[in-house]
């Protein structure tokens, strides 16, 4: 699935900030945040076959990209402004974002589209 490329170029741009921010390389912080806000995405049947296994979930994963877009978006902002406490509280809430879509739905979609974890 194509879902699956989007999530690895997704923690590669994650890594990069990583290092980004260790180096307090705003700049770069500011170049990549945005790649995490407005991240690809699948194609649109892949969508559709995602939402509807979703079912009523699909407001909840919703909610977490946008948590993570809006986190992502912060982290941008505060790159600029060269404020690195803002940075690591926006990164680290889009960790958080993250890790709240994952643990809640990580495990069943791999279970369901590719039959294992």
């Amino acid at each position: 699935m194509a879902l699956r490329t989007v999530m690895e170029r997704l923690d590669r741009d994650m890594q990069a900030v990583t290092g980004a921010i260790s180096k307090e390389e705003w700049a770069l912080v500011a170049e990549l945040a945005p790649k995490l806000a407005k991240h690809a995405e699948p194609p649109l049947s892949e969508k559709m076959r995602i939402l509807t296994w979703l079912g009523t979930d699909a407001g909840k994963f919703r909610g977490f990209d946008g948590q993570v877009q809006n986190a992502a978006t912060g982290m941008e902002d505060a790159a600029k402004r060269g404020d690195g406490q803002a940075v690591i509280a926006a990164f680290s809430r889009t960790q958080q974002g993250c890790l709240a879509c994952h643990q809640s739905f990580r495990q069943s979609f791999v279970e369901q589209f590719y039959g294992s974890r």
